[in-house]
């Protein structure tokens, strides 16, 4: 195993790709939320703490929501990475997921940066004992499957634009509000509210991206009886309104991934920290 690149960054940072590697890369979103796309599909909204997983030779394009986010980092490569995904530490299945808490991961970047720092003829050894450190340390970390949630996610996205308050929703379900609340927060890593404002916001995105409906109609859909509410919740959470979002993605996936320059709202960055690269030698 050798580690290639460690570091971490902060605030209005700009957005990755689309592009593609020839290593792995763990990404931990520590705070803030954001897209993600894998592969070519659609854009997903994404939320802390979570870990994005950048595979070798499979696209990958995500960005930060306003105000921006903090994450940290580590490229990785070497031949105990297959094994790895054989025990399952490494899942291609999983590009986002969910963790229960990403401070365990932070700790451990920071380590392999610090041996990194510290330099010496065994800092290469050091950073890549941190890399298989950091994989156990992930696998700890993920929020733990519950099939009795995926039966309540199920439920929340098949009617996610009905016009029912969160306490409704548990009603509905046979659960009570916390219940409902720990269900979400098990298997999706977020909250019943923004569960089902994601789910809203991505079937916008299509609509405006796919059809020639009126914002006012797309609103509707969505969930939304007031237009203007709903082009202020768009722009505040996609970063450009509806309007200039279908402008720039009409007949194109919901983010541009198959034409340069395609990005949504991402300000340039303000603030990058202690970045450090890693050569592989």
């Amino acid at each position: 195993m050798v580690c290639l690149a460690v570091g971490a960054q902060h605030g209005r940072l700009p957005a990755v790709g689309p592009r593609t590697l020839g290593h792995h890369v763990a990404v931990v979103v520590l705070s803030g939320a954001g897209w993600f796309s894998s592969g070519g599909r659609p854009p997903i909204d994404v939320e802390s703490p979570c870990l994005l997983w950048l595979f070798p030779g499979v696209e990958h394009h995500y960005g930060p929501y306003e105000p921006g986010w903090s994450e940290c980092f580590v490229d990785f490569a070497g031949t105990a990475v297959e094994a790895y995904a054989e025990m399952g530490l490494i899942d291609p299945s999983r590009p986002v997921t969910p963790l229960s808490s990403a401070e365990p991961a932070r700790l451990v970047v920071r380590k392999i940066m610090g041996a990194i720092r510290n330099g010496g003829p065994h800092s290469d050894v050091g950073a890549a004992a941190g890399v298989h450190e950091l994989l156990v340390t992930l696998l700890h970390s993920r929020v733990e499957h519950d099939p009795s949630g995926d039966r309540v996610l199920a439920a929340l996205t098949r009617d996610a634009v009905e016009p029912w308050s969160v306490p409704e929703h548990a009603r509905r379900l046979g659960l009570a509000p916390a219940e409902l609340r720990e269900a979400v927060r098990r298997g999706a890593g977020t909250s019943p509210k923004d569960f089902i404002l994601t789910i809203r916001l991505n079937l916008a995105k299509e609509l405006l991206a796919t059809t020639d409906l009126p914002v006012a109609a797309v609103a509707r859909r969505t969930g939304y009886d007031d237009p203007a509410y709903f082009t202020r919740l768009f722009t505040r959470r996609v970063g450009t309104a509806p309007s200039a979002f279908r402008e720039q993605n009409f007949h194109r996936s919901p983010l541009g991934l198959d034409a340069p320059g395609g990005e949504v709202g991402l300000p340039e960055p303000l603030e990058r920290q202690e970045r450090q690269d890693h050569g592989n030698q």
